[in-house]
């Protein structure tokens, strides 16, 4: 069921969201331990500072302080002159001293938005840093804990309750992600767990929308791992409050996980509140104070952001506004560099655009390449050739090969930018396609 038809018109949905975001820094966030955790041997990277010993003291990394300030100004955040870190108190088997250094009145950055596609500011609450807790692995019996992600510096961007509609969160986060991008600052794969949503919900009838009034309570969903499972976790967390609802029930505050397998959210544990942490400020760690060279010199140091690039791609290469919106959010940095040298190289810049948004083969192709690929330049090729292509390209990529026979489009479209770079682009991506399905499946 859709948003609407589960609200019924006799609801109305609120959502504010907390964007987790790994930054990529040379070390941890209080200590001298790499960062670049993926893929490395369970608990390699481990000293008594994360792993909370007692006695070990942290030492705050610098990069990460400068970086989540640069993001707060490219989220148009002010960034607070004075501010420090707190020791945030739970109990978790991922947490092993009690506490977690984070930052709870007086964060790095304060305010900020996001202009929204059709129209509108996603308003941002703040922006603050902490440290990252362990990785728990659930087995069937037992939790292993890996203390890699352990004092990884993460940064918290919450928003505040503002979202009416689930495709506008998702906007957000999204360009959130590509912000971060540009800015240099993070990888935010999400399958990596670089990136992490997590959703807070309530729902409230037209008239408390109408007087401005919140709902008493709020569900958090925890962990999201992808844009697709954020929208699927929020309307199924509707459709669980509006029956509770109709029974007469009122949700309790707690949160929450998704369950991707029966589609529905399951209950973890009761929401705390904020005195349930009994923040204060962490003694071993001095306040910071930054004066307005310090801010001037930060904001010196933005790249040009993804909403200014937009609008000059519009201006300077005349091409329409949503063409440049998908160029600068859905491909990427890298995409757009490439996009500017082949239009300057003389071809035309809505073809161009259009061949990279829809053509994602064409990517990787050398700019020679790319004129053959959309029919500049092309060179005559047998037809012998071509099959001689294609069989060197299937014989090379069992894997993809494999994959295209089990259903993966997006297997055809690797094994089509191969044959176009093994013939240096002289085929026709439709032709291409046609042959291998040919070789494969006769």
């Amino acid at each position: 069921m859709t948003e609407k038809e589960l609200l019924k018109d006799k609801y109305k949905l609120v959502l504010g969201l907390e964007v987790h975001l790994h930054l990529s820094t040379k070390k941890k966030m209080f200590c001298s331990c790499p960062a670049e955790i993926w893929e490395k041997e369970p608990n390699s990277l481990t000293c008594p500072t994360c792993l909370g010993l007692p006695g070990a003291l942290p030492v705050p990394n610098k990069e990460a302080i400068r970086k989540t300030q640069l993001l707060g100004l490219a989220l148009n955040s002010q960034v607070n002159k004075n501010t420090w870190f707190d020791r945030k108190h739970y109990f978790y088997p991922d947490l092993p001293k009690g506490y977690q250094i984070s930052q709870y009145k007086n964060p790095l950055c304060l305010g900020g938005y996001i202009e929204l596609d059709l129209g509108g500011k996603a308003e941002i609450d703040h922006v603050h840093l902490e440290e990252d807790v362990a990785k728990s692995l659930h087995l069937k019996d037992k939790t292993l804990l890996d203390f890699n992600k352990s004092g990884i510096p993460l940064v918290e961007i919450v928003t505040k309750p503002i979202f009416t509609e689930i495709k506008d969160a998702v906007e957000f986060c999204k360009k959130i992600q590509t912000i971060v991008r540009y800015l240099g600052i993070g990888n935010v794969d999400m399958e990596k767990g670089q990136m992490r949503l997590e959703a807070n919900i309530s729902l409230r009838t037209p008239q408390m929308e109408k007087d401005g009034k919140l709902a008493d309570y709020k569900v958090e969903i925890k962990n999201i791992n992808s844009f697709k499972f954020m929208e699927k976790a929020v309307l199924a967390e509707i459709q669980r409050q509006v029956e509770l609802f109709e029974n007469g029930e009122t949700p309790m505050q707690e949160n929450r996980g998704y369950d991707e397998n029966s589609n529905v959210t399951v209950s973890q544990r009761s929401k705390e509140e904020a005195n349930d942490y009994r923040y204060f400020p962490d003694p071993d760690i001095p306040p910071m104070v930054f004066d307005d060279n310090y801010i001037s010199e930060l904001k010196g140091e933005l790249p040009e952001l993804p909403y200014q690039l937009k609008e000059r791609i519009v201006n300077t290469y005349k091409i329409p506004s949503n063409v440049a919106l998908r160029l600068v959010y859905s491909l990427g940095p890298e995409i757009i560099k490439k996009f500017e040298v082949l239009v300057k190289s003389g071809l035309d810049a809505n073809r161009v655009a259009n061949t990279l948004i829809n053509k994602k083969e064409s990517h990787g192709l050398s700019e020679s390449d790319f004129k053959k690929f959309i029919g500049v330049d092309k060179e005559a090729i047998s037809k012998e050739a071509l099959e001689e292509a294609v069989k060197n390209v299937l014989e090379n990529n069992e894997r993809a090969v494999l994959d295209l026979k089990g259903g993966k489009e997006s297997a055809l479209m690797f094994l089509v930018g191969q044959v176009m770079k093994e013939t240096k682009g002289n085929i026709d991506p439709p032709k291409a396609r046609e042959l291998i399905n040919k070789a494969i499946f006769g």
